[in-house]
C-alpha cells in the first residue's frame, strides 16, 4: 500500500477526502442501544447478521444518492489478543491521510459494552479497494505514527478481514494478504480469476543473460506455428507467482478476445527503482536482447503491432517510455497508474510527457488508465493523456474508481490486453 519514493508529496485536497465516520451505520446504531439496554444476545445478534450479510456491511446512503453506499468495516475483538487501538487500511483512502501525517481518521471505534470495533466510509458504488486491519495493544500516539518506517512496520503486520468470504489478494515479501471490498457497480473483472471450464497453457520459469522471466505460453503453442503476439510484463515476480497471471491470459484465450499471446514475465531483480525509471539501457536490453530471444524460442516478438509492454507506477511510466523510446520492438503499450510525475529531483517533472510533447511522433499505440483515488498521480495521467490526443497518437483512456492498488490493476490489465491484442 506504497507509492513510489517521492519528494514532498502533496497535501490531500479537501474536496477529495472521503467521509469518514464511525457510527452512521443504522446496523451499528442498532447494536449501540440493544447493548446499552441490556440485551444478552445483542452482539450475537449482531455478528450471525454480519455473517449472513456479508463484511465490509454495505448500506444505503444516509445523503440519498443513488451512486453512493455506506461501507462499514468491522473486526471481532480476540479473546486471545486484546487491542487499544484499530487501523482500517483501506488502500489509498488511508494512504492519503497517512502522507498528510494523520492516521487518526482511519481509527476503528469499539461499539461500548461489545468486542465489535468498526468504521464507516460513504463510497460511490464504483469503488474497489483492497483492506486489512492492524490491531495494536500500546498507545494510541504509537497505533497512528505516520513516519515512513511505522508505516512500513503497520504494512508488515496487518491482517486481512476473516468476515470476508471473497477471495483475498496475496502479497509478497512474507506480508499478509488483504481483502478486497467490491462495491456493486465496480467493473467487472471476471476475467481476472480462475475458472474451470478453461484450457490451460503452460508457464515456464527460466533466466535470460542473468535475469529471471518466466514465460507463458498459449495452449496448443507450437514454436512453428503462425508468429504469436506478444506481451511484456514488468514486475513479473508480482504478476508470476502472486497473482496468477496466466488465468487472465488462459481466460481471454478462451473467450476469444485475445490473439494467441505469448506472455514474458521479467523479474526485477531488486533494480526495480533503476531500471523502471524511464532507463534506455534496460528498454534496449528488453528489445535487443529478450525480443530476439522469445522469437527465436517461442515465435512471438517479431512485429511491433502485436508486441505490448505492459506496467504498473513506475513499470506504467517505463511501458510508455519503451514505446517512445523503441518503437520498432514496442509498438503498443499498457500503462497502468503510470507515475508520469518523474523525476522528483532536480530536473523539471514530467519528463516523458515533455518527450512526447516535442519529439517526433511515433507509430504506438497505448492504453492508459489510472484511478479516481490516485491524488498523487491523477493530473499527470491526465496532462500525458492531452499531450498524446493533441499530438495526434492513438490512445485509450480510461479512470476507474480505485487507487494504486493490484486489486484495481489485474481487472484493468486484462481489459487493456484485450484491447490492444484484439483477435
Amino acid at each position: 500500500m506504497t507509492y513510489p519514493p517521492r519528494r514532498n508529496p502533496p497535501a490531500p485536497a479537501s474536496q477529495t477526502r472521503t467521509e469518514v465516520s464511525t457510527v452512521r451505520s443504522p446496523v451499528l446504531r442498532t447494536l449501540r442501544e440493544d447493548a446499552m439496554a441490556g440485551k444478552p444476545d445483542a452482539e450475537e445478534a449482531f455478528w450471525r447478521y454480519v455473517s449472513a450479510a456479508g463484511a465490509p456491511l454495505v448500506e444505503p446512503d444516509p445523503e440519498g444518492e443513488d451512486d453512493h453506499r455506506l461501507v462499514t468495516f468491522v473486526r471481532r475483538e480476540d479473546p486471545a489478543r486484546p487491542a487499544t487501538h484499530v487501523l482500517a487500511l483501506v488502500h489509498t483512502v488511508t494512504d492519503k491521510d497517512r502522507h498528510a501525517g494523520d492516521l487518526a481518521p482511519h481509527l476503528m471505534q469499539r461499539v461500548e459494552g461489545t468486542g465489535v470495533w468498526a468504521i464507516s466510509h460513504r463510497l460511490r458504488t464504483d469503488h474497489r479497494a483492497s483492506y486489512q486491519f492492524h490491531a495494536t495493544a500500546g498507545t494510541r500516539e504509537d497505533a497512528i505514527r505516520a513516519d515512513r518506517a511505522s508505516w512500513r512496520r503497520v504494512l508488515d503486520h496487518a491482517e486481512p478481514d476473516p468476515l470476508n468470504t471473497g477471495a483475498p489478494l496475496r502479497s509478497r515479501d512474507g506480508r499478509n494478504p488483504a481483502s478486497v471490498l467490491e462495491l456493486p457497480a465496480a467493473p467487472d473483472q471476471s476475467r481476472a480469476h480462475r475458472r474451470d471450464d478453461v484450457e490451460r497453457g503452460r508457464t515456464l520459469d527460466t533466466e535470460v543473460d542473468g535475469r529471471r522471466i518466466a514465460v507463458h505460453l498459449p495452449p496448443g503453442h507450437r514454436p512453428d506455428a503462425d508468429p504469436y503476439a506478444l506481451a511484456v510484463l514488468l514486475d513479473g515476480e508480482m504478476w508470476g507467482p502472486v497473482l496468477g497471471v496466466g488465468d487472465i491470459f488462459d481466460n481471454l484465450h478462451a473467450d476469444g478476445e485475445l490473439q494467441a499471446t505469448v506472455a514474458v514475465l521479467i523479474d526485477t531483480m531488486g533494480r526495480r527503482m533503476e531500471d523502471l525509471a524511464c532507463s534506455a539501457p534496460f528498454v534496449d536490453w528488453l528489445a535487443d536482447t529478450l525480443l530476439p530471444w522469445v522469437e527465436q524460442e517461442y515465435g512471438a516478438g517479431a512485429d511491433a503491432n502485436r508486441t505490448v509492454v505492459a506496467g504498473q507506477s513506475a513499470g506504467g511510466l517505463t511501458a510508455a517510455f519503451a514505446a517512445f523510446q523503441r518503437p520498432d520492438r514496442f509498438g503498443l503499450a499498457l500503462s497502468q497508474s503510470g507515475s508520469f510525475w518523474w523525476p522528483d529531483d532536480d530536473r523539471d517533472g514530467e519528463w516523458l510527457t515533455r518527450q512526447y510533447a516535442w519529439g517526433e511522433r511515433r507509430p504506438v499505440t497505448l492504453h492508459v488508465e489510472v484511478g479516481h483515488q490516485e491524488w498523487m498521480l491523477l493530473a499527470e495521467n491526465r496532462r500525458f493523456r492531452n499531450i498524446l490526443r493533441a499530438r495526434g497518437y492513438d490512445v485509450r483512456y480510461s479512470e476507474f474508481n480505485g487507487g494504486h492498488d493490484y486489486a484495481c490493476w489485474r481487472g484493468g490489465l486484462a481489459d487493456g490486453l484485450a484491447a490492444l491484442l484484439a483477435p
